[in-house]
């Protein structure tokens, strides 16, 4: 399995950027994706995810601003970001489960496949 992210790169604050991840020998094609990311001497941490039921999960600081889509035709995951902050700064990840995830989408340990990642960068 691999996982190519792209999309990332260096905008103001207020704008937007749309990430995408293709996955190739990927044929879970039920299974959980999502993204992470992780800021200059920060952890890794949950952004959005795909729940077992194809429901969505965001973390707080992006509620409203951030919207998952996944295309199966493609096997690609997207990450629209609307209106950016300085603190959605950081290193973003795909990451793809082999399994459904009814709980923990926005955990690290509830993912076995990871991509590189893309720079994001907000300035103010």
């Amino acid at each position: 399995v691999k996982l190519v992210e792209s999309g990332g790169g260096s905008v103001q604050a207020g704008g937007s950027l749309r990430l995408s991840c293709s996955a190739s020998g990927y044929t879970y094609s039920s299974a959980s994706m999502g993204w992470f990311r992780q800021a200059p001497g920060k952890r890794r941490e949950g952004v959005a995810g795909f729940n077992g039921d194809g429901g969505t999960s965001y973390a707080d600081s992006v509620k409203g601003r951030f919207t998952i889509s996944r295309d199966y035709a493609k096997n690609t995951l997207y990450l629209q970001m609307n209106n950016l902050i300085p603190e959605d700064t950081g290193l973003y990840y795909c990451a793809a489960s082999r399994a459904r995830l009814w709980a923990g989408v926005l955990l690290e340990s509830a993912y076995n496949f990871w991509g590189q990642g893309t720079q994001v960068t907000v300035s103010s």
